[in-house]
């Protein structure tokens, strides 16, 4: 198979949650099937939901030669690994990973959505994004991600610095 662009989303707000997201990154480079092609800096925002400390988000782009299906579940075990438990909508976590692209593919499964279905809605996806894929091209709208990001008000996205350093 072809390796395939994708975007993640990572956040963190329990724990060492700057270190989470440093060893999360680690975790989802996993060659041949995964390989890790940049990284967005880092951005403290407001969370949605009940309350609950300010979130640290961060964005990747990846190539993958897994399927959607395989990716999610590598996903989700990753959370797992840095101890995630779903105990809420929108709770607070150790580590949230989000598949937000994967290439130009549109999917509505019941345990799959891409393009992520509110990646629209979300300046703390859109903002560190932006960083290293302003001209990814939303299969859904049309537009890019940086003309999405603008229509936004990124007020509660403050930008940190980069994560792995």
């Amino acid at each position: 198979m072809t390796a395939v662009p994708c975007a993640i989303a990572l956040g963190s707000n329990l724990g060492d949650s700057q270190q989470i997201l440093r060893a999360a990154l680690v975790a989802l480079h996993d060659p041949p099937n995964v390989e890790l092609v940049s990284q967005s800096s880092v951005y403290q925002t407001v969370p949605i939901g009940p309350a609950q400390p300010d979130i640290l988000n961060a964005c990747a782009l990846i190539n993958t030669t897994l399927s959607p299906q395989h990716l999610l579940s590598r996903l989700l075990q990753i959370e797992q690994n840095f101890g995630r438990v779903r105990r809420q909508r929108w709770g607070p976590r150790t580590l949230d990973l989000d598949l937000i692209f994967y290439g130009q593919v549109c999917l509505n499964e019941p345990n799959l959505h891409v393009p992520h279905p509110r990646l629209r809605e979300r300046a703390f996806v859109l903002v560190p994004l932006a960083d290293i894929a302003p001209d990814w091209l939303d299969p859904v709208s049309g537009q890019s991600v940086k003309r999405l990001c603008d229509a936004l008000d990124p007020a509660g996205v403050k930008r940190l610095g980069t994560i792995l350093r």
